[in-house]
């Protein structure tokens, strides 16, 4: 089904906008240590901290990048959040999946202007907003989510970045083989097929149904095991060219003066990338010759009880298999509860 509307209007983000600061605008403020806070100007507002307060009135019609002293005679450097840092202090209740891995599924995806892109596993909404832009208001974005709470969450906060909800934009509630089985009967097919799920290699079928000859089908995972099995679903599909999987870590570094080295943190595993494309309908893909390993490819080794998750077993799988927290619905209620009332995290 799709999700209604919402009568309640979130607070306009209106982060896509240059120009000088309105009313609405989402502003982050840096001290000298870069300590951000980040805050929604209204008229008559006032930021405070253990250090002095800012009036939102200061801020409101100045330039992009301006420098506002607060009471205290503190200086902060005023500038409106890019789209990096709305989708690390955005509100959530399902986990997002991270800048690094969605600045790599735009590219490698091949998401471009126009493009007719399926999604399913919307979650919080923060690789949605990243779709939507990409492919502009000429292509179309068709979101599909399981879980009505976690579509609320993604529609609000979509929403708040734009302002409105993009009218090139589908959101439902649902199972994606359902609504894949229901646009290709209905006749339609995607450019892109982008999922972000427990079991991807269940949508396999129904992928290669909805997808244009040549289209893309990319699938983020965070086990080795859900890569492994989405991997020889796409061989045994038998339409779909050899995948292409991999995983990135971020390493920032520290810059002071001579004292130029890596950070202590990074970013590090977050989620395997499995790209594959489809064939033409009727072709046979080639895949790739090969030397197996030994046993690689022995079915009885593969079936075994052992190796669950590795072969071409049909059990269910649940979230408690990869140890995954569920979220549970206060959770979900507090994120559009924060959103509406112009909240981060």
């Amino acid at each position: 089904m799709t999700l209604p509307d919402s009568n309640e209007k979130s607070v306009t983000a209106r982060l896509d906008r240059t120009g000088p600061f309105v009313v609405g605008d989402k502003v982050q403020l840096a001290d000298h240590k870069n300590r951000l806070n980040t805050i929604t100007l209204k008229e008559g507002g006032v930021h405070h901290s253990h250090r002095g307060y800012v009036r939102h009135d200061d801020l409101i019609g100045k330039p992009d990048g301006t420098v506002v002293e607060n009471s205290a005679g503190v200086a902060f450097q005023a500038l409106r959040p890019l789209y990096n840092d709305y989708m690390m202090a955005m509100p959530r209740g399902a986990a997002i999946i991270y800048p690094k891995d969605s600045a790599q599924i735009l590219m490698y995806g091949d998401i471009f202007p126009g493009a007719r892109v399926l999604e399913a596993g919307v979650g919080s909404g923060g690789l949605t907003i990243a779709l939507l832009r990409a492919v502009g208001s000429d292509g179309s974005l068709r979101s599909i989510e399981r879980r009505e709470d976690f579509a609320e969450v993604a529609k609000a906060n979509v929403e708040n970045f734009f302002g409105e909800l993009p009218s090139w934009w589908d959101l439902s509630v649902g199972d994606f083989q359902d609504g894949a089985h229901a646009l290709a009967d209905a006749g339609g097919r995607v450019d892109r097929v982008v999922l972000d799920m427990l079991a991807p290699w269940e949508c396999v079928q129904s992928a290669g149904e909805v997808l244009e000859d040549g289209g893309v089908f990319l699938a983020y995972v965070a086990t080795v095991t859900q890569l492994s099995r989405t991997v020889e679903a796409l061989r045994d599909h038998g339409e779909f060219t050899e995948p292409y999987a991999w995983e990135t870590m971020m390493r920032p570094w520290h810059l002071d003066g001579l004292a130029v080295r890596p950070e202590h943190r990074m970013n590090a595993h977050t989620g395997f990338l499995l790209t594959s494309r489809r064939t033409a309908r009727g072709s046979k893909a080639l895949l790739r010759k090969q030397r197996p390993a030994p046993g690689s490819r022995d079915e009885a080794e593969l079936n075994d009880p052992a190796n669950e998750g590795f072969g071409g077993t049909n059990n269910t799988w649940t979230g408690e298999d990869f140890h995954e927290r569920n979220v549970a619905p206060r959770k979900t209620k507090r994120a559009l509860r924060d959103i509406r009332q112009g909240r981060t995290r």
